[in-house]
């Protein structure tokens, strides 16, 4: 540190600080945000804290210095523990009668009330689907309106609330439904739904998760933060994350007694280094992490990578492919994974 100048000292100064956050972060998932709410706001920044330690790690190792030392063993510890921000892709493209394949997307309401500027958006994302043409696809903020015309699935089920605007979530899909219902969250529209789906004389119960959500917009996240006061703010968010781990427990109740093998996906409003990701994924393979590519952003938030919706898959499923499209039609992005059964 003595041989340091005025500006190395001032960056180390920093990278220490990242540093001790991002180490302070692994704990976040063995920590119920009931015990500790205002620290389970830390997880939703940890993709950040990865690529700023990632930045000093470089700056360090630049000027051969050993102060790269810090940020690395830090980094170390992570990937041991998570595994890696960045997925480099081990997808087997090979199809066979046996795949089903599940998409997942929060639609926020197919644009209705045009946060996405460019036209006929509502008919453009029914145009993605169709395209891709999942087996099953999983909708959250899903509003049916006269433009969404999702007829080519066979089978759905759906569950809406609202008075004048309809809204919840949905589940459609080319395979007979032979058993459907919901997790009932207590004074939230958020909730879980389920569909029991029967291939080749199989059946795998789908499951629909939309945990509470943060409220807060990309375009006005930064502007927001800076004119709220921030202690009101984190607290806030830790009141939701709250409700997101009594959200958890509610649906792993249902869950835990299902007889048959799951796939879970949906919006869970937090990221891989939260507590209820942590929750839901034991047991289960996470797609992205098993056959993804990138850092598989699904939430469109411009200042770092945010995963946020997922796809959970039984461990008696093969995961053969997972794919995150960057299509602009919601401020998420859709995500599909290719199961097949295990030989």
């Amino acid at each position: 540190m003595k041989k340091l100048n005025f500006l190395n000292k001032i960056v180390f100064f920093f990278n220490s600080v990242a540093a001790t956050f991002l180490l302070l972060s692994y704990v976040l998932p063995f920590v119920a945000p009931k015990t500790f709410s205002i620290l389970s706001v830390l997880s939703l920044g940890v993709p950040f804290l990865i690529i700023v330690n990632v930045l000093f790690f470089l700056y360090w190792l630049l000027k051969i210095k050993k102060q790269f030392f810090l940020s690395f063993v830090v980094l170390v510890i992570g990937y041991l523990s998570f595994g890696s921000l960045y997925k480099f892709s081990n997808t087997n493209e090979v199809n066979n009668e046996n795949s089903l394949t599940v998409m997942n997307y929060n639609v926020r309401l197919f644009n209705l009330y045009d946060w996405i500027e460019e036209a006929n958006t509502d008919v453009k994302l029914i145009d993605f689907i169709k395209e891709k043409a999942p087996d099953v696809i999983n909708f959250q903020e899903y509003h049916p309106n006269e433009n969404v015309d999702l007829s080519f699935f066979k089978y759905k089920f759906e569950k809406l609330t609202g008075n004048k605007i309809k809204f919840g979530q949905a589940i459609f899909s080319q395979y007979p439904i032979i058993n459907s219902g919901s997790v009932g969250f207590p004074n939230t529209s958020n909730n879980a739904i389920f569909a029991d789906i029967v291939k080749h004389n199989d059946t795998i119960r789908i499951y629909n998760v939309h945990l509470q959500s943060l409220k807060l917009d990309t375009k006005v996240k930064v502007e927001t933060i800076s004119q709220e006061d921030s202690e009101r703010l984190v607290k806030r968010i830790g009141k939701s994350f709250e409700m997101q781990q009594t959200q958890t427990e509610l649906f792993l109740k249902h869950k835990n007694a299902c007889k048959y093998k799951v796939v879970i996906s949906g919006d869970f409003n937090n990221t891989a280094f939260s507590y209820v990701y942590k929750e839901m994924k034991e047991g289960l393979q996470d797609a992205f992490k098993v056959a993804g590519n990138g850092f598989g952003r699904t939430y469109d938030f411009k200042f770092f990578p945010t995963r946020i919706d997922f796809i959970l898959i039984d461990k008696a499923l093969h995961v053969d492919a997972f794919k995150t499209y960057d299509v602009h039609y919601s401020d998420h992005f859709p995500v599909m994974a290719r199961l097949s059964m295990m030989d």
